[in-house]
């Protein structure tokens, strides 16, 4: 009978080289590995204030090339003043390890003016009750002067985690509860395909694109402040029909001149970080949308300033006089209107709703929240973070640009 010959079995071992960033380190260690046709199965490299770690997994036939491998390894390290160690991987823990390519990916992203060891501990603390392990941890903001955060102060860390949650609600609630602890932003999403390929970006107006609900700046024109900011306050809490109290708000600006609103778009105020994203965006190639339950006559005054494609609002009817009616244009642009008019748009401009992002504050955006394959709700009421998929409260509209996995650098410059 013939023998056949045994293939010699290979080992695998993990490589680490760290010590002071220098240029061409990376480079000297893998020709070296090249000149002894070593094959790489993984690698990973980061730099922490000029700090170098890197990671190569190796493998390496077993027949007397490993050590000479090891050794040459060695002398490049002392050669260019570097530790360098080895550890041997078990062809069990190697498999293991191979299997875990086939399970769910998901992203957590940690946003703050400042982020502190207390807010990634919390986070770190709801990971692993869920089971999921930590990959990879970037850095995604530009890098944080010592000292207190300024108001334009932007942190933020990016986390891949492999695996399946035990019980993903839990989970979510959870990092929503850390997060209003600890005045930081968690996000938690699926890493998937669609996360950097969004096409539309669909904004409520009042109190998210502007950092002011406009009826109540008519209602202080027209001296019945108080009255119509306690019905939008009910409404925004979900408390009231959104189209019951519309009417009843509009009916009490019934009379006002049209010159009062020309003056108060003037002096809309932007919410912070809006004309960066909506500039970032739109270089993309993006379609940005206002669907407001505000009115068209600042949806356009915005339209022009910000460069928006469409506007969704309700219409203002005046008489002859110029002074308001009291009543719009049906229908109302409620909750299930801005919706129905998400998807309206994405269809037109064949868009999956997975490539959507729909960006709110008040309870009639949920339904636009959830239609959209990112929803988030931005400096949002209580009732609306805890039943959106993402809410964003510590920094301004750009954040979202972190959602969306973009590093600082990648980002447009300011003007």
């Amino acid at each position: 009978m013939t023998s056949r010959k045994q293939v010699p079995a290979s080992e695998v071992i993990l490589l680490r080289v760290a010590g002071s960033d220098r240029r061409g380190l990376t480079l000297a260690f893998s020709e070296l590995l090249a000149q002894h046709e070593i094959a790489i199965l993984d690698i990973g490299q980061s730099v922490i204030h000029d700090q170098l770690n890197l990671g190569m997994l190796l493998e390496m036939p077993r027949e007397g090339m490993a050590s000479v491998v090891l050794k040459d390894l060695l002398y490049k390290g002392h050669e260019m003043g570097v530790s360098v160690q080895f550890t041997p991987v078990t062809a069990d823990d190697y498999d293991h390890w191979v299997s875990g390519q086939g399970k769910k990916r998901y992203i957590v992203t940690l946003l703050a003016r400042k982020i502190t060891a207390m807010h990634f501990a919390r986070m770190a603390e709801v990971v692993a009750e869920q089971g999921l392990n930590i990959d990879d941890i970037v850095r995604l903001s530009g890098r944080v002067p010592l000292g207190q955060a300024t108001a334009d102060s932007r942190a933020c860390v990016e986390i891949s985690l492999r695996g399946d949650p035990v019980d993903g609600s839990i989970m979510r609630s959870r990092l929503v509860q850390a997060a209003g602890d600890l005045d930081v932003d968690i996000a938690f999403q699926e890493d998937t395909l669609y996360r950097r390929n969004r096409r539309l970006i669909c904004f409520d107006m009042d109190s998210t694109l502007i950092e002011t609900e406009v009826i109540d700046e008519l209602a202080a024109a027209a001296g019945v402040g108080e009255q119509v900011a306690a019905i939008t306050e009910r409404a925004m809490q979900g408390e009231l029909d959104f189209q019951e109290s519309f009417r009843a708000r509009m009916a009490l600006l019934k009379g006002l001149d049209e010159s009062v609103l020309s003056e108060v778009a003037k002096r809309l105020p932007i919410t912070e970080g809006a004309e960066r994203l909506i500039r970032h965006v739109k270089a993309l190639g993006y379609k940005t949308a206002i669907l407001s339950g505000g009115f068209t006559y600042f949806g356009e005054y915005l339209q022009q300033r910000l460069g928006i494609d469409f506007v969704y609002a309700n219409q203002l009817t005046f008489d002859a006089n110029g002074k308001l009616t009291g009543e719009v244009v049906p229908p109302i642009v409620d909750g299930a209107r801005k919706a129905e008019l998400l998807r309206e748009i994405a269809a037109r401009e064949n868009i999956s709703l997975e490539q959507v992002i729909a960006v709110g504050d008040g309870a009639n955006d949920l339904p636009m929240l959830n239609t959209a394959g990112l929803g988030i709700a931005f400096r949002a009421k209580p009732i609306v973070q805890q039943n959106a998929k993402q809410a964003l409260s510590t920094m301004g509209l750009d954040g979202i640009l972190y959602l969306l996995g973009f590093k600082e650098q990648h980002q447009l410059d300011d003007d």
